[in-house]
């Protein structure tokens, strides 16, 4: 009876305190007053297009078997990706012990000592306590509540982190893939010409011969042939760059990748969201930064709830011999019981700074997600002009090539033939061509990189 009248005085102690303190019991909510906040927390209740680029998985983009092989061995193996796993897995552990902190303690703490004195007839006396303590908080004010909300925004964040990297490293293999491709692509052109145009030195040697060319031309064409074997070089050490990049991203030993020179990503459609507040709310960036908003929210409420008391309950039993003074053989068991109500009063500003650094870190998570949102969204539109614009590109790239290459083949017959071009023309119109055909390639990869990034960009990588 006497242990119910602690309880109900502690009980009405608190009551007073709580009439002030109801919203640190509540859970995080968007900010309503500003139309961007309030926007994404009604467009994230509703469901996605399952048919929108950014929410097709990885396997419906990149179809290609070979690059599909690569990205699984890459998520299965990389070393960042096991560590946004585990870091998931460290988070589900504070969940967990924020949970159980409902829970009261229970400590067991046997001791005995002995004692003897130097008087004639004494004998060692023993005394043995076998106690167990029990010890509960009571959560009144929230406190274990928003560790415990905060320790699951904390593991909702790292999730999120998780998937961000699963999707770099999706995109980042697929990247590496292509410009394999593409290098490979450009370095087998550059050797054939390379091949061509040494039969150019040789009909220049020829010419000069026969006296249709000075000396200047065979110098000429001989040097636009050091040129491209120089350029070969530099293809070459791109190549071993991308291979060992591709080593990397499958925590395996640097080693050539057989990729075929003309793997591209094509043209995909990029089919959207209605609703492109919906696609951004799928980026793991944009979850991150809402779940440091969230996790900001709770340390508030947390600084706040620091301001009203704590209520704690326990209870000590067990067996001893030592009752006051006296020793008894057997011994007897005992019980205690108490409850505490602490109430801080003046603690050297210790919680109102708490608590103002708290608000302060909060408005700058909010400010942070903002961020988020329009970063994301100027994201978005730059992959999508860019992608557009590589199209145009590359088709203007194609008819430039298609008419250089016939350039090239007239010149190479007025100059045998009917003498009425120089070898400058010839060399210039090799030279151009040359240079219109690695374009191609060059914007080839780019746009195949910029449709990774713009499916990166909606969220894609699931």
């Amino acid at each position: 009876m006497k242990f119910r009248h602690i309880i109900l005085t502690a009980a009405v102690g608190v009551a007073v305190a709580g009439l002030t303190s109801c919203h640190i019991y509540k859970k995080f909510e968007m900010p309503q007053d500003d139309p961007v906040t309030k926007e994404y927390s009604e467009v994230v209740k509703t469901e996605a297009d399952s048919a929108a680029f950014g929410n097709l998985s990885w396997q419906q983009v990149f179809t290609d078997p070979v690059l599909a092989d690569l990205i699984q061995r890459a998520l299965d193996n990389n070393v960042n990706l096991e560590n946004a796993r585990l870091n998931v897995e460290v988070a589900k552990a504070n969940v967990l012990g924020a949970r159980l902190s409902y829970l009261p303690a229970v400590a067991l703490n046997f001791n005995g000592a002995g004692s003897k004195y130097k008087v004639p007839g004494s004998e060692m006396t023993w005394t043995y306590q076998l106690p167990m303590a029990i010890s509960w908080e009571v959560d009144v004010f929230g406190k274990t509540l928003n560790r415990k909300r905060g320790a699951e925004a904390a593991l909702a964040l790292q999730k999120d982190y998780e998937q961000a990297v699963r999707s770099q490293i999706i995109g980042g293999v697929a990247s590496c893939y292509y410009t394999i491709a593409v290098v490979q692509a450009q370095l087998n052109l550059s050797r054939q010409t390379a091949e061509l145009w040494k039969q150019s030195v040789q009909t220049m040697r020829d010419f000069k011969e026969a006296g249709r060319v000075t000396q200047a031309a065979v110098v000429q064409s001989e040097a636009q042939y050091y040129q491209i074997l120089a350029s070969i070089t530099d293809l070459e050490t791109a190549l071993d760059k991308a291979n060992n990049s591709m080593s990397l991203l499958l925590n395996v030993q640097p080693q050539t990748w057989t990729v075929s020179p003309d793997a591209r990503l094509g043209n995909p459609q990029v089919l959207r969201d209605g609703i492109p507040m919906r696609e951004l709310a799928m980026r793991p960036d944009v979850r991150i930064a809402e779940q440091q908003l969230a996790a900001a929210y709770y340390s508030t409420n947390s600084a706040r709830a620091a301001f009203y008391p704590s209520l704690t309950i326990s209870s000590n039993g067990g067996f001893t011999n030592l009752v006051g003074s006296l020793i008894t053989n057997p011994g007897k068991w005992f019980i205690q019981l108490a409850g505490q109500l602490t109430a801080p009063l003046f603690s050297r500003g210790a919680n109102i700074a708490a608590l103002k650094g708290a608000k302060a870190q909060q408005e700058q998570a909010l400010n942070n997600f903002k961020y988020a949102l329009l970063n994301a969204t100027a994201e978005v539109n730059d992959y999508l002009v860019a992608y557009d614009n590589l199209n145009r590109k590359a088709e203007l790239l194609t008819l430039q090539t298609g008419s250089l290459t016939q350039a090239v083949e007239m010149t190479n017959l007025l100059l045998a033939y009917d003498g009425k071009t120089t070898y400058l023309e010839v060399l210039n119109a090799q030279s151009s061509l040359l240079s219109a055909q690695m374009s191609a390639l060059s914007t080839e990869l780019e746009r195949d990189q910029t449709i990774i990034s713009l499916y990166q960009a909606l969220g894609g990588g699931r």
